[in-house]
């Protein structure tokens, strides 16, 4: 206890500022190129919410000395552990804490336990075990740390806490990569928030000097606090983001062992033989993948059936989807070849493809398939349509065939599904014959929607002047072949 009229060494949450308090926003460019305006428009799965925002705290300091409803311990299976955040906590909360602790018999990895916080500001005192971590046992160390966040939250939840003091769970002695860690630890907390965020008041990530830097680089991909910083930080989200709640998801290994994978949990032993089965095969054991090879060889056969084509073509645009989210994409970003702008006159997303802008020739092509797929995995979602503009382009510029069916295959089915129109702007006769063989003999359900585009004002109709943002040489173009009509209205910045 504090010495009577002495300045308690406890700090207040609520005396704290949240992460968006302690955010000075930028101001934008009043220059910003189309491409920088567009991007706005492609979301993070870690959407701006200024909500959540509201609930998060960054605090470098003792996590023993926070007054809030619960703070975290970081221990061993036996919470024993003698470690900076532990030390801390039982010299701040007494010897009955010790006492407390025996009475828990330990705790697995994992999982969290609850006791009083005694002597603390605190309530209680949320126990959690963090995995030892090895490289080569990997996705069992993330699985077991997503474990000890998402078992803190639950707990929180469950008892009705206001606020929640986390300390970094993964200790130096456990040897957890500390960006890795806090990756985990970040978006287990977004998920939970997202989906239970009425249930908490605050979380406060304490951390010492050595943890502020990593965290300070890593909340704004999971806590954007602006749509600029959401758009900032989608490039360097990592291919694994979890699933719904953040949980690491490996594909390959979700099987799901019950103790009586037959039996249901509440069916008792005296049922017996004569106990009802007919839900064996819906369990996730009895649906697991058979083999790849096999796989394979049936589908060049013919004799794969078409839900089993459909989930690993799924899966295969995923692993594009996680490679495109990892990859550094800023030198495909910086040729401003594809942004989104405007809508069209149904309210439909317009993206904008500029063919002069991409060097064939002298970029990796299969990083501007990812970067297509980066930017085009959100606005695919929903109805769009596509402006490419032919204008000016040369051999240099020119999508080979090939190239063009390998994305046609790859990308998810949304992506067909949802394009509704494709406006082939300034075409040539072989650029129109070349279409039109790609789309008779090399893709299905493309001949359709292509329109081809003669002239601006023939786009106009479709597309309104101030909803689409045009590349300055195709302004000159289109007023040297046609005429200028669209004087009124005013040049893009330059691409």
């Amino acid at each position: 206890m504090d010495p009577l009229g002495a300045p308690s060494q406890f700090v207040d949450v609520d005396s704290l500022p949240s992460w968006t308090d302690a955010y000075e926003a930028k101001q934008l460019d009043s220059r910003q190129n189309p491409l920088e305006k567009a991007q706005v428009g492609v979301r993070s799965p870690f959407p701006y919410r200024k909500d959540i925002n509201a609930k998060i705290i960054l605090w470098k300091g003792d996590v023993a000395l926070l007054n809030c409803t619960a703070i975290v311990n970081t221990s061993n299976e036996s919470l024993t552990d003698k470690n900076p955040v532990s030390e801390s906590i039982f010299m701040h909360a007494g010897p009955d804490l010790k006492d407390e602790l025996q009475k828990l018999k330990g705790c697995r990895t994992g999982e969290a336990k609850l006791t009083k916080g005694f002597n603390l500001a605190a309530r209680f005192i949320i126990h959690t075990v963090g995995p030892k971590y090895k490289s080569r046992y990997r996705t069992a160390a993330e699985s077991s740390l997503y474990s000890c966040y998402r078992n803190v939250l639950q707990l929180a939840k469950e008892q009705a806490m206001c606020s929640v003091g986390f300390c970094v769970i993964n200790s130096l002695k456990r040897c957890y990569p500390l960006e890795d860690a806090t990756h985990i630890a970040l978006r287990t907390v977004r998920r939970f928030l997202e989906i239970h965020g009425e249930t908490l008041e605050k979380v406060v990530f304490a951390v010492s000097e050595l943890e502020e830097a990593t965290y300070q680089k890593l909340l704004p991909l999971y806590f954007p606090r602006s749509l600029e910083e959401e758009i900032q930080s989608l490039p360097y989200l990592p291919a694994d983001i979890g699933n719904a709640e953040g949980e690491p998801v490996v594909p390959e290994r979700q099987i799901r062992i019950t103790e009586k994978p037959g039996v249901p949990d509440d069916a008792s032993d005296e049922e017996g033989l004569e106990a009802d089965l007919s839900f064996i095969g819906s369990h996730a054991f009895a649906r697991m993948e058979g083999d790849v090879d096999k796989q394979r060889r049936l589908i060049l056969q013919g004799q794969l059936s078409e839900a089993a084509l459909q989930k690993q073509h799924q899966r295969n645009y995923n692993r594009w989807l996680c490679q495109a989210r990892a990859e550094d994409l800023s030198d495909i970003a910086s040729l401003k070849a594809l942004y989104q702008t405007g809508v069209d006159n149904c309210g439909r997303t317009v993206m904008v493809v500029v063919g002069r802008n991409i060097p064939v020739t002298l970029i990796d092509m299969e990083k501007a398939l990812l970067y297509f797929i980066h930017v085009m995995d959100h606005i695919a979602v929903k109805e769009y349509v596509l402006v490419y503009f032919h204008t000016l382009t040369n051999d240099y510029n020119q999508l080979d065939s090939n190239f063009l069916k390998k994305l046609y295959d790859i990308v998810d089915a949304k992506y067909k599904r949802n394009l509704k129109a494709l406006y082939f702007v300034h075409p040539t006769f072989r650029s129109k014959v070349s279409a039109w063989f790609f789309t008779t003999f090399t893709v299905s359900g493309l001949k359709d929607k292509i329109h081809y585009v003669e002239s601006l004002q023939q786009l106009f109709t479709a597309i309104p002047p101030e909803q689409i943002d045009l590349p300055p040489f195709v302004l000159e173009y289109d007023a040297r072949e046609n005429g200028p009509y669209y004087s009124y209205y005013p040049p893009s910045p330059d691409l």
